[in-house]
């Protein structure tokens, strides 16, 4: 568990419609592994992709660890019946995250770097 506190925040500049993607300026703690206290500034977009069922990303990253850009990318792919897959690069490393989710809840399972395994649970109300 991580003992660090840090800022996220997320501004959508443009968000998404049937015929444009969605493009958003960021903060927040840098990449998994990252030592505390790095941010990572950026600005991504994304657009869902109906007749795939998948909602690809694009981001133009800076990162305090690396300091320098860097391109992170992937894709949420849905599986149906709450379930989807994340594969994603971000911009050193691969990750790949399965998730069910309901309206509220969700449980995401992690392969970090495609070494280590690891959880998220959260909760909405």
């Amino acid at each position: 568990m991580a003992a660090e506190l840090s800022p996220i925040a997320t501004w959508f500049v443009v968000t998404e419609t049937e015929q444009r993607p969605a493009v958003f300026f960021g903060t927040s703690s840098d990449r998994i592994g990252s030592p505390e206290g790095t941010q990572s500034y950026y600005v991504t977009t994304a657009k869902y992709l109906p007749f795939i069922r998948t909602s690809p990303y694009v981001t133009l990253n800076y990162s305090e660890w690396d300091e320098g850009l860097n391109i992170p990318f992937g894709a949420n792919v849905e599986l149906g019946a709450g379930f989807s897959m994340r594969p994603m690069y971000d911009g050193q490393r691969t990750h790949l995250l399965a998730s069910w989710a309901t309206s509220r809840a969700s449980v995401t399972l992690i392969w970090a770097w495609l070494e280590s395994a690891g959880a998220a649970v959260s909760f909405g109300f």
